[in-house]
């Protein structure tokens, strides 16, 4: 099973607004790991557990993954809470 794209990580990272070494780092990877699964089109080739990890830290920050339509494909992302908002 396919849990993301290059594309959908570039796409996640940029709305977290964490660098690539914030990513490895938080995924437990290296930083080579993250610019290889960030330029590959398709899915990422990288190991099995390195694409886990990465795909889980990113989950666990709030993104959605959105498989891929006729639109395209893309990220979706929890809004962090403003201070003060009920």
């Amino acid at each position: 099973m396919e849990l993301f794209t290059g594309a959908q990580v570039r796409m996640a990272r940029a709305f977290l607004k964490w660098s690539i070494a914030e990513l490895a780092e938080k995924a437990g990877v290296g930083i080579s790991t993250i610019q290889r699964i960030e330029g590959e089109d398709g899915f990422p080739s990288a190991r099995g557990g390195n694409i886990d990890a990465v795909y889980k830290t990113l989950s666990a920050a709030g993104i959605t993954f959105l498989p891929e339509t006729d639109e395209g494909i893309g990220v979706r992302g929890k809004a962090k809470a403003r201070r003060g908002a009920k």
